[in-house]
């Protein structure tokens, strides 16, 4: 009889290393069997997967996809983390969004407070809260326990007054503010294309060295970049440029390296692209900790995370709680040190007090029930995180040098450089949405048109002018608005005709993608009778290619001699009598709005 060491593996003990070649080889039947014929290293390249930024994602990372040492958290390069002991003490600052008063009061405010929330974002002046109302905002708020984000704008200074006012008035000591006042001209600029003046954010930034030393004056805001579609590394990219364009203004106007450094805080989106997000974070700590060190002033970067935007659906909003979930759990991971977590309602106007409340839950969840804080950069040592951060970081400092080479951040945004870029990374993107390559759960895939809108107060406009705010699911929602009008005018949505052909089993898949592909575009599938009486004036076939090879055609005249106008088919080929083809990877976005275009609904 074998006796087997105790090793705590004892069934593994027998067993021979699998080698990577080995793998490759199984992977090459694998493809063999779809058709292609690939080996080795090709065969591997096959299931990689391309992203934004000339990035590709791998099947199988080992220990051959080496990085270079990201060192201990605390310490530089900074990427496990910006404070050796990471978030073990008490989770992540959960930092909720405020742009309105619930009645006049500070009552959402001190709800958030109340119940997990640990600081506060305040929009005010444009877009937000009155700058006069700041008081009555923060009326019940301990001011030395809570730290307090200003969002001003234009009227950052008035704003900072205000809050520094009321410091004064409440007996807080200037050592025991926390926080940031929120300057950040040049992502005004790029919100509305209206340049401000540096001066008073110097003024700012010099009055907090001097006096506040917990409280910084400015915010390096990548939102702009993030919400107008641009990429990873051009966020970061813009983020570093921004940055260093206000290191220069800072240490002109008198403050040192070190002092210029500490007045900045930067701000990130989270996306429910949880590697890439936990990349990214990781990435942007490096970049900076590079940068600083060049500059004189070595310190980890302050990162207050946003779950994304862009990824919030207006359709299904329910499904956005499952993104901001995805999203928090990767900026926990990523190290960041405040995460915001929008409201599921954020895209459909001022959220209520049950989506304010499962915003909060969601970091509390991951920080006390999943136990997420309790181990530092828990993602680190992971091949595929290891490079994955490097070659962010790499193309991000690439996109950031290209910058500086057109004259840095202010030049790029006034010279319309960065419009340009993220315009044609959005476009790139939109081809992949519109192909539904990039699902989008309950808007491009799988919708629910009988679902009841859900209705909120309208939100406060947000400042405009400049860079456009874009989001994953405006191609489809255009189509659906088409829908819900047409609803409104005539009673029913606009309707195809599903024709199966042969059994269950040849056509419930094909049925199955074409009532999803519709619906996406408002459009109603009627699966059950017959074409007469469906109200219908198009339809689509759905069954085998073997059987359409036999009754494609007769199938097709016998719809048109029922009154339809335009009959699709289901897969692809060449069969007489059909006028266009649905199939995995078409546009969906064309071939809904065509759809709807020829039957009349505008």
């Amino acid at each position: 009889m074998t006796v087997l060491p105790d090793d705590g593996l004892p069934l593994a003990a027998e067993f021979p290393d699998a080698t990577h070649e080995q793998w490759q080889r199984l992977v090459e039947g694998v493809l063999r069997k779809s058709g292609k014929e690939l080996s080795g290293a090709a065969a591997e390249d096959a299931l990689s997967t391309t992203l934004e930024d000339g990035l590709r994602t791998r099947p199988l990372y080992t220990a051959r996809d080496s990085a270079p040492d990201p060192g201990l958290p605390g310490f530089a390069p900074f990427v496990r983390g910006g404070r050796p002991e990471g978030a073990l003490t008490n989770g992540w600052d959960v930092r909720q969004r405020h742009t309105a008063l619930a009645g006049g009061t500070a009552d959402t405010v001190l709800a958030d407070l109340e119940n997990g929330g640990t600081s506060l974002w305040l929009v005010l002046g444009e877009g937000g809260i009155p700058v006069s109302e700041l008081g009555r905002a923060l009326d019940g708020v301990y001011l030395d326990l809570a730290p307090i984000a200003l969002d001003a704008g234009r009227d950052t200074a008035q704003a900072a007054e205000a809050l520094l006012r009321l410091y004064a008035d409440k007996g807080v000591a200037a050592d025991a503010v926390r926080g940031n006042l929120g300057g950040d001209p040049l992502g005004y600029e790029a919100r509305t294309g209206t340049a401000l003046d540096f001066a008073p954010f110097a003024a700012l930034a010099a009055r907090c060295a001097e006096q506040y030393p917990g409280l910084r004056a400015l915010t390096v805001d990548a939102l702009p970049y993030h919400e107008a579609g641009g990429s990873a590394a051009q966020e970061l990219g813009a983020s570093l440029a921004t940055a260093v364009a206000y290191l220069r203004e800072l240490t002109e106007s008198g403050l040192g390296a070190e002092q210029a450094a500490g007045q900045l805080e930067f701000r990130y989106a989270a996306t429910a692209d949880q590697f890439l997000t936990i990349a990214k974070l990781r990435a942007a700590r490096r970049l900076w900790a590079r940068v600083a060190e060049v500059c004189g002033a070595p310190g980890a970067q302050v990162q207050h995370v946003v779950t994304s935007p862009v990824m919030m659906t207006r359709r299904d909003p329910w499904v956005n709680m499952l993104r901001t979930t995805l999203a928090t759990l990767a900026a926990g991971v990523g190290g960041a040190d405040s995460v915001t977590v929008l409201p599921f309602d954020h895209a459909l106007g001022l959220p209520d007090a049950f989506a304010r409340r499962i915003a909060r839950n969601t970091s509390t969840i991951l920080i006390e029930e999943s136990h997420l804080a309790r181990v530092i950069d828990p993602a680190g040592g992971s091949w595929y995180v290891e490079r994955l951060t490097d070659e962010l970081a790499e193309a991000a400092w690439q996109y950031f040098r290209s910058v500086e080479r057109d004259g840095g951040q202010p030049a790029v945004l006034r010279s319309g450089r960065i419009r340009t870029d993220l315009a044609t990374t959005w476009a790139e993107r939109s081809k992949k949405l519109a192909k539904r390559r990039e699902p989008v759960t309950g808007v491009s895939e799988f919708p629910l048109l009988a679902e009841k809108p859900v209705e909120r107060a309208p939100a406060p406009e947000p400042p405009s002018g400049g860079l456009p705010r874009v989001r994953r699911d405006e191609a489809y929602e255009e189509l659906r608005a088409r829908s819900d009008a047409h609803l409104a005018a005539t009673g029913a949505r606009p309707r195809v005709f599903l024709a199966t052909i042969g059994p269950a089993a040849a056509h419930t898949a094909r049925s199955a993608f074409a009532a999803n592909l519709f619906q996406a575009g408002g459009i109603e599938p009627v699966t059950e009778g017959r074409f007469e009486d469906s109200g219908a004036t198009e339809a689509v076939l759905c069954s085998s290619d073997a059987l359409y090879a036999e009754q494609a055609e007769q199938t097709a005249q016998s719809l048109r001699a029922a009154g339809a106008r335009h009959v699709f088919l289901a897969g692809r080929g060449d069969h007489p009598g059909i006028d266009s083809y649905v199939f995995a990877g078409c546009d969906a976005v064309d071939v809904l709005s065509a759809t709807l275009d020829r039957m009349g609904v505008s």
